[in-house]
């Protein structure tokens, strides 16, 4: 029987927190948990998923010196504590790849290149990568990269703007061949408070926008979710009981459902 390939999925917003991190990190513990062999790839200098899965920022550490043509990813690789889930981390050093890349040839197929040997060596089930909350060098390469785009969105008024200028963006990427099957995967609905009209209301006008792209599961706006990285841990490894944590595995289940029909 041939083996599925790897699938790679970017979780990208160009707004800062909407949920993008807290997204990559709890889908790939969920995922995980649920039997398939996750690769976290954080591909944001903050590093942020680097933390959150308990990781400790090193040096030299991240993908910077691989994208600009030095070592393999393969060897960037590390275990975490929880099982089926691996990272490849971040540090500060990956704040000085926007620029070097952009001097680079091919520089917008340097995430491409290096996932290819991962890919082909069959280890993940999927890679998820977290991108920087920008539309640089690094997150282009790694929409380049991707089979598809998640995309978190916040329950606020601003939530339609940022999809619209992701659609260009995919659009003229798809267009000028640097990924032709690029698309948007899915879109989710982060720190839903279902008590306020605001929150109801956005999500109605993007279901009505976005129709089946918008996942069904909502991200309840948590305390605990927000806790959860200061101790290293994804939710479902830090309050398995939350609703934060019964709503991201709902969502693992609907994401690898959506995997499996592409």
């Amino acid at each position: 029987m041939s083996r599925v390939p790897t699938k790679v999925i970017a979780v990208a917003n160009q707004k800062g927190g909407v949920g993008k991190t807290t997204t990559a990190v709890n889908l790939a513990a969920c995922i995980a948990a649920a039997g398939r062999r996750v690769l976290l790839f954080d591909l944001d200098p903050q590093a942020n998923a680097t933390s959150g899965v308990g990781v400790e920022k090193i040096e030299g550490a991240s993908a910077y010196r691989v994208l600009l043509g030095d070592g393999a990813l393969l060897e960037k690789v590390k275990a975490t504590a929880f099982e089926r889930l691996s990272l490849i981390p971040s540090e500060v050093d990956l704040c000085g790849a926007d620029v070097e890349l952009a001097r680079s040839e091919n520089h917008l197929g340097r995430v491409t290149a290096a996932l290819q040997p991962l890919r082909d060596s069959g280890q993940f089930d999927l890679i998820l990568v977290d991108c920087p909350p920008s539309l640089g060098i690094l997150t282009l390469n790694a929409f380049v990269a991707a089979d598809g785009v998640l995309v978190p969105l916040q329950c606020e008024y601003y939530a339609l703007e940022g999809i619209s200028m992701m659609n260009r963006v995919l659009t003229q990427l798809r267009d000028a061949g640097a990924n032709p099957r690029l698309e948007i995967f899915g879109v989710v609905m982060t720190m839903f408070d279902g008590r306020t009209k605001l929150s109801n209301e956005v999500v109605g006008e993007v279901r009505k926008l976005l129709g089946n792209r918008v996942f069904e599961t909502l991200i309840p706006r948590s305390t605990k979710l927000a806790e959860a990285p200061s101790f290293g841990k994804p939710i479902l490894h830090y309050d398995k009981y939350s609703a934060s944590a019964a709503a991201y595995d709902v969502l693992a289940q609907e994401v690898m459902t959506r995997l499996d029909s592409q």
